[in-house]
This record gives structure tokens, C-alpha cells and sequence, in this order.
């Protein structure tokens, strides 16, 4: 069978590819394993159950801090009500993401996994199907954990099981402490689990600034969340890790252990009969600036392609595919005005280049720090956090917020940065009070403040006097 283009993989990126070149009135094959995978890691076992277990322990939380108030609660949540809300969010969302939707809408779909049979074909359920252009979006799987004693673990878990766990455990170890080990800890923690984390090395987050992370520790160890650092898992006894630490071992019980130390790529199998190569440790694609292969007509997107992790980046990667399949004018993929948020509480929001990046392009920048709790809105929520920018020739850079919705503050910061607008268009914005997002005026305010030197000042005591 003949196609225009074929789609291997139904997440983020693939199903933006297909979709669009079903519309523009092409013919499309999109590829996934079964039909429960399509919509990808988002869907099954990322963005969106973790989200809706955010939110559920959200409210428990907040439920607990109304004793303040002299509102009492007692007990630990339901984990079974819980985990039947998570699932029928999913659900919701996948009414538009599954096999017969897509087909109702011209698109061919072939449940199957598929491998390579030649430079512009691959097999799947025994069918021959060929493309001008095929797309590799296969996306990526939790790294395994492989510690002594971990075959006599009974509750393990990683991102792409943890969502049908049927307890709430008394005691919860999350190894690994980036984003998904971070913002389920937590979530844990505020449904009733007395939560450990443990990380390799100095610092959890370790693609945020020090500064940044460091607000979001305090507020986890408030909550009583114990973060272990430079601790080196070992093995396990029974239901107890033993991990390495600097001042020895240290030994954490638990009733389950979560597992998140990174992700491995989903590799199709059959690329060397398509004349795709693998880098040297043969854990990625090779991809060129453009996300294309070492075969030309094929492209890789999202996890696949071995860089962020994120939906909107197969989506960032969709984009630049979908217009290189048409323009002679070929986009390369930049991560220069990306942005991504650790939807933990505080929120973490980053975008554009950070502080060593800018140190290691040799950019000359201004770096202003600005702690959101002198911001009205965040005394009267109890709130703390903190946003830090950097700027040169009165652009937005990058930048990192630290605080409650940080993700919806820093908007038009980024919306700022990507648009290269001068920061006095931030500076001009007049910001109804007291909302939370006076803080990027705040903080831009500094900058303008920071050029009030002697000569300036003499100027506009001149200027005032000629009024």
C-alpha cells in the first residue's frame, strides 16, 4: 500500500503530523502498537493522570489547611476514588483519541507494531506499506531500576503504573528527583503517604537554576516531604533501600517504591534497512538540525529524537517537520525560546536560555531576581516564590518563577522573550490589583530603576525645574 506520508507512533507529535496532512488532503497511514497507546505517554501515563492526581491531592490538601480556620478533617483520601477520577479524565479524552475517531476522519490506522523494510517502507501485521516521507515518533519508556534484591519487591512502580495502584502506601520512596519523581512525591505526600525522595546527586530538578529549586525544597520539607540528597541507591532488603550517602549508609523503609530515573528511547527496529543510523552508544537516532535522519525522507519527533521530553516539544518538532515537508526554506530546531513547568506547588516555570547557557554563548546579560513574596496578591495567599530574568538590550532572554500557577504568570514573559518585544512593553502594562502577575512588572521596574544613575537623575532634576 502507498501513502504520502506514514506516522509511526499516536502521541503528541504523530498525531499532530497525521492529522494535518489528512486535512491538507494527503494520505496517511498512522502507526501505534494498540489502540490504547494512542495519544502517547501524555494521555496513558504523563500529563494528563498525573495532572488530575495533582489536582485531586490538591484539594486534600487545602482541605487540611482550612483547620486554620477552625475547620477540622480527619482521615487520609481514598485512593480508589482517586484513581477512578484520574481515569475518567482519561477517559474523557480519549473519546477523540483512539483508532476508530481517527479513521471516521479519512486517516489509515493500523494497530501493530511497526519495523522498517526499506529506505521508504515498512511492515506491520504482515502489510507492506511505502511513503515518500515517514515519521519515526515512537516516543520513550521509563528507565528500569536494577538494584539487588529489587525481584523480592512487591509494590514497584514506575510513571506507566503508579496510576493503577490500589493502596495508598504509608510509606513511599521515589527514587529519582526530576519532574515526575518531584510532582508525584508530592502529590503523594498531600493524599496521606509519608514521602521520601531520594537523588544521586546535589541538587533535585538538576535542570533548574539552584536558587529556583531551592524555594521548592523548603516548601516540600514543610510538608513534610524528606528529600535525601547525593544518596546512592544500593540494594534492597525486604521492604527497607539502602542507599550511600556522604555520612554513610542510610536505610529508608517503605510499603511501595516509585521509579524515576529517566527515560529510554523506543527504537523501531529494521533502521539499517532503511539506511537510519544510531549514535555511538546506540541509544539514539541520528538527527540533524532539521530532525531528519541519516535517511533523509525520514524524520524523527518528539522523545524519539533525543532531546526535552515534553508534549509541547514533539509538538515544537511537529511544526518544524510539517513546514520543512513544504517550504524550500528549511527551519532548523532551536531550543533558544523553549520553556517547559514542574507542576508541583509552587510551580516551577523556565524559558529561553538559563544563566549557564548565556555564561557559555558569552552573552552579556542582566540578572534580576525578584521575590514574589513582596507581591501583594502573594501576602494576602501566604504565598512565597521567587522569578528571576535575564535581559540584554531591554529583551527577555530566559528566565525562571518560582510560585503558585507559575506556568499561567509567566505567559506573557514568554510570549515577551519569543516575540522579542522591549521590555518597556511590560513596564507600560498597567496590572489590575492585586494580581500575582504584577511581579513581572516588578521585576522589569528594577531594571528601569537600576539605570537611574547620578547623571540621569541630575537630568530629570533639570527637566522637572524647567516645569
Amino acid at each position: 500500500m502507498k501513502y504520502d506520508v506514514i506516522v509511526i507512533g499516536a502521541g503528541s507529535g504523530g498525531l499532530n503530523i497525521a492529522s494535518f496532512m489528512n486535512k491538507a488532503g494527503f494520505k496517511v497511514l498512522l502507526v501505534d502498537k494498540t489502540d490504547k497507546n494512542i495519544g502517547g505517554d501524555c494521555l496513558n501515563f504523563g500529563c494528563v493522570p498525573s495532572k488530575a492526581l495533582i489536582h485531586a491531592a490538591r484539594i486534600v490538601h487545602h482541605s487540611r489547611l482550612a483547620r486554620e480556620f477552625g475547620v477540622r478533617t480527619l482521615g487520609n483520601a481514598d485512593i480508589k476514588k482517586v484513581k477512578a477520577y484520574v481515569k475518567s479524565k482519561q477517559e474523557k479524552i480519549r473519546v477523540h483519541e483512539n483508532a476508530e475517531y481517527f479513521r471516521s476522519l479519512g486517516i489509515d490506522v493500523e494497530l501493530g507494531e511497526a519495523e522498517f523494510a526499506g529506505k521508504n517502507s515498512i511492515v506491520v501485521n504482515g502489510k507492506v506499506c511505502s511513503a515518500k516521507k515517514i515519521v519515526i515518533a515512537t516516543g520513550s519508556r521509563p528507565r528500569q531500576l536494577s538494584l539487588p534484591g529489587i525481584e523480592k519487591v512487591k509494590h514497584i512502580y514506575t510513571n506507566e503504573t503508579i496510576f493503577d495502584i490500589d493502596f495508598l502506601p504509608k510509606r513511599l520512596v521515589v527514587i529519582g528527583g526530576g519532574p515526575i519523581g518531584v510532582e508525584l512525591g508530592q502529590a503523594f505526600s498531600r493524599l496521606g503517604s509519608e514521602v521520601s525522595i531520594v537523588q544521586r546527586g546535589p541538587q533535585f530538578l538538576p535542570k533548574e537554576a539552584p536558587e529556583i529549586a531551592e524555594v521548592l525544597h523548603n516548601a516540600l520539607a514543610k510538608e513534610g516531604v524528606k528529600i535525601f540528597l547525593n544518596c546512592s541507591p544500593k540494594r534492597f532488603e525486604k521492604n527497607t533501600l539502602i542507599a550511600d550517602t556522604p555520612k554513610g549508609e542510610r536505610k529508608l523503609q517503605f510499603d511501595a517504591v516509585l521509579v524515576a530515573i529517566g527515560r529510554v528511547l523506543n527504537i523501531p527496529r529494521g533502521l539499517e534497512r532503511a539506511g537510519i543510523e544510531l549514535t555511538e552508544d546506540k541509544r539514539k537516532i541520528k538527527v540533524d538540525p532539521y530532525l531528519r535522519t541519516t535517511n533523509k525522507n525520514v524524520y524523527a519527533c518528539g522523545d524519539v529524537a533525543g532531546s526535552y521530553q515534553f508534549t509541547h516539544a514533539a509538538e515544537l518538532h511537529a511544526k518544524i517537520i510539517l513546514s520543512n515537508f513544504f517550504s524550500p526554506i528549511k527551519k532548523k530546531l532551536s531550543y533558544d525560546k523553549f520553556a517547559w513547568v514542574t507542576f508541583t506547588s509552587p510551580e516551577i516555570a523556565t524559558f529561553g536560555l538559563r544563566e549557564r547557557e548565556l555564561q557559555k554563548k558569552n552573552k552579556n546579560y542582566v540578572k534580576i531576581v525578584q521575590d514574589f513574596g513582596e507581591i501583594d496578591r502573594a501576602i494576602t495567599d501566604g504565598n512565597q516564590g521567587r522569578l528571576v530574568l535575564f535581559v540584554s538590550n531591554n529583551k527577555i532572554l530566559g528566565g525562571s518563577l518560582v510560585a503558585e500557577n507559575a506556568g499561567e504568570i509567566a505567559q506573557e514573559l514568554i510570549l515577551a522573550m519569543s516575540s522579542e518585544l522591549h521590555v518597556k512593553k511590560i513596564f507600560d502594562k498597567v496590572y489590575p490589583y492585586p494580581t500575582a502577575s504584577r511581579v513581572n512588572r516588578k521585576a522589569v521596574t528594577q531594571l528601569f530603576a537600576n539605570k537611574l544613575t547620578p547623571f540621569a537623575k541630575k537630568v530629570l532634576r533639570f527637566l522637572y525645574n524647567l516645569g
